[in-house]
């Protein structure tokens, strides 16, 4: 069975993704705060994910080091602030909203279905927390906008082109959020 890595930034929503992830029985987990992971934590997982947390990425120094040391070796999803992270370290910037989004519900337009994807209707309803996104025209070639927000053209998905790395801006645990478990099969199936 496939062993995931789960980084915790310091969210409360990292628990509700645990507990999609156990019910989906698919992997067995292992949950530490960033700043806690060790090389001998990560040598036997075969995933890593990268959890909601407050902040930002450049404010984040354990998150972005271990993107940095791991983004070769192991397929990661980044959900909201680990999707950040991840478009930061590949070079894209961020935008702060003019109003945080805190349990405002969206639908989901794909614009390109890939592994994560897989099986996800287009216009699913998508739950999204964040007062951060993604700046679309900083986005490089090594990234692609795999989803947007139908309400203000949000990136919500990417994926590194040539790298098992995917981020959604979306909490796909979220109540609100059609197919959550979905989401984290489609990720365990590329581990």
């Amino acid at each position: 069975m496939k062993h995931l890595l789960i980084a915790d930034n310091h969210d409360s929503f990292v628990y509700n993704l645990v507990e999609l992830l156990r019910q989906l029985d698919e992997c067995t987990l292992e949950i530490h705060y960033t700043e806690q992971i060790t090389p001998a934590m990560v040598a036997h997982c075969h995933g890593i994910l990268l959890s909601p947390g407050p902040g930002i990425p450049s404010e984040q120094t354990h998150l972005m080091q271990l993107i940095d040391s791991y983004h070769t070796e192991l397929p990661m999803l980044g959900v909201c602030l680990g999707h950040q992270a991840l478009a930061s370290y590949c070079g894209a910037e961020l935008a702060q909203l003019r109003a945080p989004l805190h349990g405002h519900t969206d639908r989901l337009i794909i614009d390109h279905h890939d592994e994560l994807l897989r099986d996800i209707p287009t216009g699913s309803r998508i739950g999204r927390y964040h007062s951060w996104v993604v700046q679309p025209d900083s986005l490089p070639d090594t990234l692609q906008v795999t989803a947007h927000a139908e309400s203000d053209g949000t990136i919500m998905a990417l994926r590194h082109r040539s790298l098992p790395l995917w981020g959604v801006q979306f909490h796909p645990e979220s109540y609100i959020s059609d197919h959550g478990r979905r989401y984290l099969h489609n990720f365990i199936a590329q581990l």
